[in-house]
């Protein structure tokens, strides 16, 4: 049996598959920062009401499932996800 979400007016899965790609891909970097850089994505998709349903930390990239409202366009949320993450990532963990 299937889960859906609502809002007022609506019934909605809307479940993405989302994978981020540093500019450069140093393994060594995000080696030691894949469980900070995990709680930073964890917080950011609970600031937005976008559910983290799925997610796996590689050697040098992010697979990530994603739950998002229909209010929010896909484009928009990976905007402010990958902006403020980045922004986070270098003040804390760099």
């Amino acid at each position: 049996m299937q889960t859906y979400e609502s809002l007022k007016h609506s019934v909605w899965e809307c479940k993405y598959h989302v994978v981020i790609l540093p500019k450069y891909r140093k393994k060594e970097f995000f080696g030691r920062a894949r469980k900070a850089i995990g709680k930073i994505l964890r917080e950011l998709c609970r600031q937005k009401e976008v559910e983290l349903v799925e997610g796996k930390a590689m050697p040098d990239h992010i697979h990530m499932l994603l739950s998002v409202p229909p209010k929010y366009s896909i484009a928009m949320t990976m905007g402010y996800l990958k902006g403020k993450s980045a922004i986070r990532i270098h003040r804390e963990v760099l």
